[in-house]
C-alpha cells in the first residue's frame, strides 16, 4: 500500500465529496457521490450507505471497489483500492457517522429523511496519487509557510482558559472570558455559549463572541441541527464543507418533493449564527452526565476544526461547564445601605411593554423583547416600579416568589437575569439591569413606562 491513510485527513472531511466506483456482475459500471467517507484505522475506511442501492447491490456481488478523494488545500487526488468487508448499523462509528448526517438533515427538514442506514467497513487494498490531476506544485521555496498549532498551543489555551475560569467572580464573566481566551488562542472568531432554559426542551443563546449583541436570547430545540444534536446526545460534533453538505440534502428533498413525498418534510431551519458558515464544531457542556448547555463555533474556513481542535476542546468544555455550575449557585445577599428611590424621569423616550400571560411573553413598543421566566421577572419589576415607586430588589426575593415557577434547586436564576440585562441592552437601552452589590440589583429606567396586559396578540 502506497502512502497512509491518516495523511490524507483532510481528503476525509467532506469538504470536496468524494467518489466511489463499483461493477455489477455483469460488468456495469457505477459511480457515485459519497455523503461521507470516513477513516477508521490506517488499513480501513467508511462509507456511509444512504440512498446507493446499485452500489449496494454491487459491492455484495462484487467486493471490491475504488475510490477517489481530494486533498481541499492542495487538491491532490488519490485512488483508493476498497474491498468490502461488513456494515454496521449500532456501533460507535456509526453514531458518529449517522449524527451529522442527522444535524445537516434537521436544517433542511429532511430528519428521518435523509439519514444513514448503515456504515459500509473497506478494507483499504492500495493508495494510489493522481498523476497529472493538476500541475505541478511550485517550488518549495515559494510555498507559503503555515504556522501549525501543536503542544504549546494546547498548553497555552488550558492555562489562559483555566485561569479566567478562577478568576471569574460571576456568570456573565466567566462567559465572555472563556470565548474570548477561544479567539486569542485558536483565533476562533466566531462562538457562542448556549445553556437550556427553564424547561429543559430549548438551548438559549446567553453569550457570543464576533456576532455582536444581537444573537443574545435566539433559541435552538434540542435534538434541532448540529447545536441540537449535540444537546440530545451528550457527543461533540464537528462538519466541515457546510456548504456540500447543505446542497446534497437539499437536492435529495427537492428529489424527495418531486416524487410526492413532500408531506413528510419539515420546515427547512435556518443555521445559527453566520449564514456563510462552511464549518462548525458543537461541544456538550456536562457536570458528570448532566447537560449544562452546549459551546459551539463556526467559521466560513471549511478546514477551521481539525481532529485534535475536537478532542482538545472537550477538556476545556469540561472546565468551562464547572465554572459555570459554580457560578451558578444563589449569591448571598448583602444587606442594602439604605431605601433606594426610583429615579426621576429624564428626557428618555416613553416606552410601552405589554405582557402577555399566556406564554409570558414581553413587547416594547410593538416589538418582541423576551419570554418565559426572564419574562416573568421582568414583567415583576416594571410592576413594582410604577406601583410602588422600587427600583432596587435582590436575587433571594425572586426565589421565594411561587409566581415566577422557579424550580427548588439548581434555579440558573442568574444566567436568566444575565439574558434580561443582555436583551434589555439590545432592544431598550435607557431601561437597564444593573448589580448594586452581591445578590442585589437595580432596575434603571431613564424615561417614562407604561404597562399592559393582554391575552392574545
Amino acid at each position: 500500500m502506497t502512502g497512509r491513510l491518516a495523511a490524507l485527513s483532510r481528503c476525509f472531511q467532506g469538504i470536496i465529496p468524494g467518489t466511489l466506483a463499483t461493477c455489477a456482475p455483469d460488468g456495469t459500471p457505477n459511480v457515485t457521490f459519497l455523503s461521507q467517507i470516513r477513516r477508521v484505522d490506517e488499513r480501513h475506511v467508511a462509507i456511509s450507505r444512504q440512498f446507493f442501492n446499485k452500489t449496494s447491490r454491487n459491492l455484495e456481488a462484487n467486493p471490491r471497489a475504488t475510490a477517489a478523494v481530494v486533498d481541499p488545500v492542495t487538491f491532490d487526488a488519490w485512488k483508493l483500492g476498497l474491498c468490502y468487508v461488513r456494515s454496521e448499523t449500532d456501533t460507535p462509528l456509526f453514531v458518529e457517522m449517522a449524527l451529522r448526517i442527522e444535524a445537516i438533515a434537521s436544517h433542511t427538514g429532511m430528519k428521518g429523511i435523509f439519514r444513514l442506514l448503515s456504515a459500509d467497513v473497506c478494507e483499504v487494498e492500495w493508495i494510489h496519487p493522481v498523476e497529472g490531476f493538476l500541475l505541478p506544485a511550485p517550488p518549495e521555496e515559494c510555498r507559503e509557510k503555515v504556522v501549525t498549532d501543536g503542544p504549546m498551543t494546547e498548553i497555552r489555551a488550558l492555562s489562559l482558559v483555566s485561569c479566567r475560569i478562577n478568576r471569574a467572580v460571576d456568570l456573565e464573566t466567566l462567559l465572555y472570558d472563556v470565548l474570548a481566551a477561544l479567539d486569542e488562542v485558536f483565533g476562533f472568531r466566531h462562538s457562542m455559549i448556549l445553556l437550556l432554559d427553564e424547561c429543559g426542551r430549548n438551548l438559549v443563546t446567553i453569550s457570543s463572541h464576533g456576532y455582536g449583541g444581537s444573537g443574545i436570547g435566539a433559541e435552538i430545540s434540542i435534538a434541532q441541527g448540529l447545536i441540537g444534536t449535540v444537546a440530545a446526545t451528550g457527543a461533540p460534533l464537528r462538519l466541515s464543507g457546510m456548504d456540500s453538505l447543505l446542497r446534497y440534502s437539499r437536492a435529495v428533498r427537492a428529489t424527495v418533493e418531486a416524487s410526492g413525498g413532500g408531506a413528510e418534510l419539515r420546515r427547512e431551519i435556518p443555521l445559527p449564527g453566520l449564514p456563510d458558515a462552511e464549518s462548525q464544531l458543537a461541544l456538550p457542556l456536562l457536570v458528570e452526565d448532566r447537560l449544562v448547555g452546549v459551546l459551539a463555533l463556526e467559521s466560513r474556513d471549511p478546514l477551521a476544526f481539525e481532529e485534535w481542535h475536537e478532542e482538545f476542546l472537550l477538556v476545556l468544555a469540561n472546565q468551562i461547564a464547572i465554572g459555570i455550575d459554580r457560578l451558578s449557585v444563589p449569591a448571598e445577599e448583602e444587606e442594602p445601605e439604605g431605601a433606594a428611590a426610583a429615579k426621576p424621569a429624564s428626557a428618555a423616550p416613553r416606552r410601552t411593554f405589554v405582557y402577555y400571560p399566556a406564554d409570558d411573553c414581553v413587547f416594547v413598543d410593538g416589538e418582541y423583547l423576551i419570554r418565559n421566566v426572564p419574562g416573568k421577572i421582568l414583567w415583576k419589576l416594571l410592576r413594582a416600579l410604577r406601583d410602588e415607586g422600587r427600583r432596587e430588589f435582590t436575587n433571594r426575593e425572586l426565589r421565594l416568589d411561587p409566581t415566577l415557577g422557579l424550580p427548588a434547586v439548581k434555579d440558573n436564576l442568574e444566567t436568566r437575569l444575565i439574558l434580561l440585562r443582555k436583551r434589555l441592552e439590545a432592544k431598550c437601552p435607557d431601561v437597564r439591569i444593573a448589580p448594586v452589590r452581591r445578590g442585589r440589583f437595580a432596575l434603571e429606567v431613564d424615561g417614562e413606562i407604561a404597562l399592559e396586559v393582554r391575552e392574545s396578540g
